[in-house]
């Protein structure tokens, strides 16, 4: 069964749920919107949306330093409480996102903070290939759609698959974390450092060190 877009986005507003944890859901369920939320719940992913609506104006400023001093990162993740940001896992959480970012090296933390111009060059770029395949355009308009969903996963931190755990994407690690600790946790804002411009070791070799860093 094909499930679409339209009912991955659907689940995902109903739910708070990641997109890869709501098509799988729905893939599970043969397209049933209120299974595919029993799964979601049953998993422990959809209890962040009850928590969604909660001000998390608390939380710390995590730090990763590559080793060497190469790559540094900085990273503001909140949550509602200054008693869940001294918690554990909140720690072990923000630690876990500012290693991610080190290596995955997103541009953005969310697809809304994509700049229109940079979203509809792309959109460009993925048309006039598909073009060139001879495809009519409403072939062409999903296959630009395919394109940038992957595109957003390349760059906006939270649909990046996790470096230590690829099978889940960083909303899904998030979810996880926000139903474990019970309070609501949002990923802010983040810095990115890279030593030098012209440095011979390139960034994907930086990338490799950090994620085997973290024994991954």
């Amino acid at each position: 069964m094909t499930i679409t877009a339209a009912q991955v986005n659907e689940l995902r507003k109903a739910t708070g749920a990641g997109l890869m944890d709501c098509k799988k859901a729905l893939t599970e369920t043969a397209g049933d919107q209120e299974k595919a939320i029993d799964y979601l719940r049953k998993k422990g992913l959809a209890a962040a949306s009850k928590k969604a609506g909660r001000v998390a104006s608390e939380g710390v400023v995590g730090s990763y330093i590559h080793a060497g001093g190469k790559i540094g990162v900085l990273v503001e993740v909140n949550c509602e409480t200054d008693f869940v940001a001294k918690n554990e896992a909140f720690q072990v959480f923000v630690k876990d996102i500012a290693m991610h970012i080190a290596a995955a090296a997103p541009q953005f933390v969310r697809r809304e903070e994509v700049p229109a111009g940079l979203l509809e060059r792309e959109k460009e770029i993925y048309r006039a290939k598909a073009r060139e395949t001879g495809k009519p355009d409403n072939i062409v308009e999903k296959i630009v759609e395919g394109q940038i969903s992957k595109f957003y996963g390349e760059i906006c931190l939270l649909e990046q698959p996790f470096v230590k755990d690829p099978d889940k994407t960083i909303q899904t690690y998030l979810n996880e974390t926000i139903a474990s600790i019970g309070e609501n946790m949002s990923i802010r804002r983040f810095s990115r450092f890279v030593l030098g411009e012209g440095l011979a070791k390139k960034e994907s070799d930086f990338a490799a060190e950090v994620a085997a860093a973290a024994g991954v």
